[in-house]
């Protein structure tokens, strides 16, 4: 079965929120619920400062926000042990940090979600981020934990 243009629209801006979302919550260490509050009530769909936020899969968004939550012990050793020996995970930057946590939880945990679309749309994400280089490092990363847990 094949997503509609709605439905990939509102996934793609719920993966956008929630790497927003949980840059937040890495910031000022605010309670999960309330996050989730927060988002659902003045984010997703919301237009703020006269720019018009899509609107996003609540559910969808809901669990990639409390399933990186629940599993970043779990997510944080897959991206570290795929990141260069002299690289370490507390050396990125903070949003490329929840980009990769995201990216990698779907491909964890989210088996019906195509690999290839997991990948492109936090490339994707990452270019709202990032310029080419980080986006490709985006790419390569969640490919090769792709090939490790999706086999």
């Amino acid at each position: 079965m094949s997503q509609t243009p709605a439905r990939s629209r509102s996934r793609s801006a719920a993966r956008l929120a929630a790497v927003q979302a949980l840059y937040q919550r890495d910031m000022e260490k605010i309670p999960l619920r309330v996050l989730l509050h927060e988002f659902h009530q003045h984010r997703l769909g919301a237009t703020i400062e006269e720019v018009e936020y899509a609107d996003a899969e609540v559910d969808f968004f809901d669990d990639i926000v409390s399933g990186v939550d629940a599993r970043s012990d779990e997510l944080d050793a897959l991206i570290s042990a795929k990141l260069a020996k002299d690289w370490s995970l507390a050396r990125l930057d903070k949003p490329m940090r929840q980009i990769l946590r995201a990216g990698a939880y779907e491909l964890v945990a989210r088996i019906d979600v195509p690999t290839g679309s997991v990948i492109s749309e936090y490339v994707d994400v990452a270019h709202a981020f990032y310029d080419k280089k980080e986006a490709a490092f985006v790419n390569g990363l969640l490919d090769a934990i792709a090939k490790e847990v999706r086999r």
